[in-house]
């Protein structure tokens, strides 16, 4: 899913979760932006934590 997908659907599901309030559209945008943000930044963290660390290449 690209991200601008899914933070619509986030969006949407905020939107639905606060009673259906008008008028808190871009509030409920920018909050889902950073539920998407933190979820890529956490699996980028998880990649780079199980991923080997590339090993020092010395030349003579």
């Amino acid at each position: 899913m690209k991200w601008y997908d899914e933070i619509a659907k986030i969006a949407r599901e905020l939107y639905e979760k606060s009673g259906k309030i008008e008028g808190r559209d871009l509030d409920n945008w920018l909050e889902a932006e950073r539920i998407v943000m933190a979820r890529y930044k956490e699996h980028e963290m998880r990649e780079a934590e199980s991923s080997p660390s590339p090993k020092n290449k010395k030349t003579s």
